[in-house]
């Protein structure tokens, strides 16, 4: 079968790429461990109350890991997902000795380059691709270093995190269906290259040289888009673009909705952080603006506004209904008109239903 990522590459590079975490004694890295997984549990309840979502499957209890274990487990996703997809894109047809060589080896460095930076920047992630029904991850050096940066009371800022983090927990645990009809969208979006065949392989191998290329040269005007050139990949990426957008904006939501009551400096932390994810230098706005982190902080907003102006005209009850079905799931057009999900889903809603 083709081998489209040398994967142990992919995870070597990231490893040697990847920044140190900030300085910290043994006894300190225990305390954060060990106060992290408890929060998570204390986020879980407080999750639970806010939204009326309760797991309906077992999961896994959350993984405090470093920046080398995050690229790792990512890596070991990716690859439990794509190499089935490449080899039914291929057709298990063998390629040749030098383009699968090289090939393999120059897309690893490439996948291993984006992660290390990545893995310098995540605080936390929900991965759902290397099992069922995924795993919460916790990034301790990330943690750490943010909250010192920002100069927050460190408390209230892994409850904070760990608020967002639970209620990704909570979307694809609560809501049986989510977890595949994610990874059906992805397989979607391979399917509507099929006609491309290997023309898809050589754009995803540009796709993942143009990030990489461009974290070392930050006036590459090249985009990862350019590897969406079909419009039945187009029509999948604005169904992913409205699940990513609101599964961002409902976690948002939450953290900021139950903050008040149980984070003393919530408003601090919200204001200091806001600040951060808008400032950068030139070369971390680049790169963020080609990984699409840029898109991802108007997801944040975006999705925030959408599901406020749901809950506020059905209430959080009437909102649940979002995750009755994928059909009952935002359009990208609803988004910015939440009135419009409302109609379609609950009809005609009076005052009073409306105040909820």
């Amino acid at each position: 079968m083709a081998q489209f990522v040398d994967w142990d590459l992919a995870a070597a590079t990231a490893g040697a790429l990847g920044k140190s975490g900030p300085r910290v004694s043994y006894d300190e890295a225990t305390e954060v461990v060990s106060e992290l997984r408890r929060l998570t549990d204390e986020a879980a309840g407080h999750v639970l109350a806010y939204t009326g979502l309760r797991s309906q499957v077992a999961h896994p209890p959350v993984r405090v890991v470093d920046r080398r274990d995050w690229a790792a487990t990512n890596i070991a996703g990716l690859r439990e997902v794509i190499t089935p997809l490449i080899s039914r894109i291929s057709g298990d047809k063998p390629p040749g000795v030098i383009t699968d060589t090289i090939g393999s080896r120059l897309t690893g460095v490439q996948a291993g380059t984006v992660l290390a930076y990545l893995s310098g920047r995540v605080l936390g992630q929900y991965e759902v691709f290397s099992a069922d029904p995924g795993q919460l991850l916790l990034v301790a050096p990330n943690i750490v270093e943010v909250e010192r940066k920002l100069q927050a009371d460190p408390r209230d800022f892994r409850l904070w995190v760990c608020l967002h983090e639970v209620t990704h927990r909570t979307q694809f645990t609560a809501v049986p269906w989510m977890r595949g009809h994610f990874l059906g969208e992805v397989q979607a979006f391979v399917d509507a290259s099929q006609a491309g065949g290997d023309n898809f392989l050589d754009r995803i191998r540009r796709g993942v040289g143009t990030l990489s290329d461009s974290i070392r040269n930050p006036e590459s005007r090249a985009s990862v888009l350019d590897i969406v050139q079909t419009p039945g990949q187009r029509a999948v990426l604005d169904r992913l673009t409205a699940l990513m957008t609101l599964l961002e904006g409902h976690a948002e939501f939450v953290m900021d909705g139950v903050g008040p009551e149980v984070i003393p400096s919530v408003e601090s932390i919200r204001a200091k952080f806001n600040r951060r994810r808008e400032s950068g230098n030139p070369l971390e706005k680049a790169i963020r603006k080609l990984l699409g982190v840029d898109v991802k902080m108007r997801q944040y907003a975006e999705g925030r506004k959408f599901v406020h102006g749901v809950v506020d005209r059905v209430g959080m009850e009437g909102f649940n209904r979002i995750f009755s079905s994928p059909l009952t799931l935002p359009r990208l057009e609803e988004l910015s008109d939440p009135d419009a999900w409302v109609a379609r889903v609950h009809g005609p809603v009076g005052p009073v239903a409306a105040t909820g």
